[in-house]
């Protein structure tokens, strides 16, 4: 077992299992956070916001997503093992997640992936991710990377424009009735889907990220209504994460997205960002990231979602003027 710099360890954060622990948890990061992340400490001093005196999750404020585009968002003084950016237009700053403990984030990946999907050594593991692989610091590409060693399929690997060798994959894959998961950036996979058109129903295609600015965005029905078609699927699965994150959210299907345990979506009102939104009203999304022990783990994103009463989620958009991002930017 290796250990946070607080009194919790992971095991106790990869372990959550109800409402309560959840509470208990998050309330002891965001102690040690309001103390030890200068930034998330100057944030909190600035509010006029006295962290003794948060006792619910609800009452705690979060770090706007921004910040990891201009601070260092560290809680430990370990030295970063890796730095994750984000993806960036030309003239926009990048996010950078300084990550001091690799293992967090690879039991993240690891558990969640498990939880939605399967044991990587069960599966062929399929990526489609070229605008990934053609820049650094990408965390989707480390996790996809680790995914793939794991994957004992001899099959299993990346397509970076090789679309003719995937659909030759795939048919190989449909014939042998293998289990397989397609993990796609949305535009290549349009880009498949126009090009080949096969019917593999037992097919996972996972889409993760948006146009890259290589096509127009379209609204989600539409984009998957035209992959289901082409790959021949009832549904298609998509990946909720970012830079500024060390776990994800899956959606089966419709856009509908599910947390892990350590994971939560809180709604903020769109014209105070200071509260919260009860109920079944749209409005901007805050993430409780757990995982994120040692950066900050309560983060205001700029995306605009709808929260139902189970704790799923739906991305709606992006707030006007927020900088085009490589998650995804479909909107309903």
């Amino acid at each position: 077992m290796y250990f946070c710099p607080v009194s919790i360890n992971t095991g106790q954060i990869f372990s959550i299992d109800n409402e309560a622990t959840f509470e208990n948890v998050a309330l002891e990061i965001f102690q040690f956070q309001a103390e030890h992340c200068s930034v998330y400490k100057d944030y909190i001093y600035h509010l006029n916001i006295d962290p003794s005196l948060i006792t619910t999750v609800k009452q705690i404020p979060f770090l706007p997503i921004s910040f990891f585009k201009t601070h260092e968002v560290l809680s430990t003084i370990t030295k970063p093992e890796i730095v994750f950016s984000s993806s960036g237009t030309t003239g926009l700053t990048t996010s950078k997640h300084l990550v001091s403990d690799l293992k967090i984030y690879e039991e993240s990946y690891n558990k969640a992936f498990k939880k939605f999907y399967a044991d990587p050594q069960e599966i062929c593991i399929l990526a489609l991710l070229p605008s990934y692989l053609e820049r650094d610091g990408s965390s989707l590409i480390y996790m996809v990377d680790d995914l793939l060693k794991q994957s004992k399929h001899p099959q299993s690997g990346y397509f970076l424009h090789e679309l003719a060798s995937l659909n030759k994959t795939l048919l190989s894959l449909k014939e042998n009735k293998q289990k397989t998961i397609l993990i796609g950036v949305t535009y290549a996979l349009l880009d498949f889907a126009e090009q080949f058109k096969i019917d593999f129903p037992e097919l996972i295609v996972m889409e993760t990220g948006g146009m890259k600015g290589k096509r127009k965005e379209m609204i989600r029905q539409e984009l998957h209504e035209i992959l289901c078609t082409g790959f021949g699927v009832n549904n298609i699965h998509s990946e909720y994460g970012m830079t500024e994150l060390l776990s994800q959210a899956y959606s089966y299907g419709k856009g509908v997205f599910n947390c892990p345990p350590w994971m939560k979506i809180l709604l903020r009102d769109t014209s105070d960002p200071l509260s919260l939104l009860q109920g079944k009203q749209s409005g901007g999304i805050n993430v409780i990231d757990l995982a994120n022990i040692n950066s900050c783990s309560f983060i205001a994103t700029q995306d605009l979602g709808k929260l139902h009463n189970d704790g799923s989620f739906e991305i709606l958009g992006r707030f006007d003027n927020a900088d085009i991002r490589g998650c995804n930017l479909l909107v309903q």
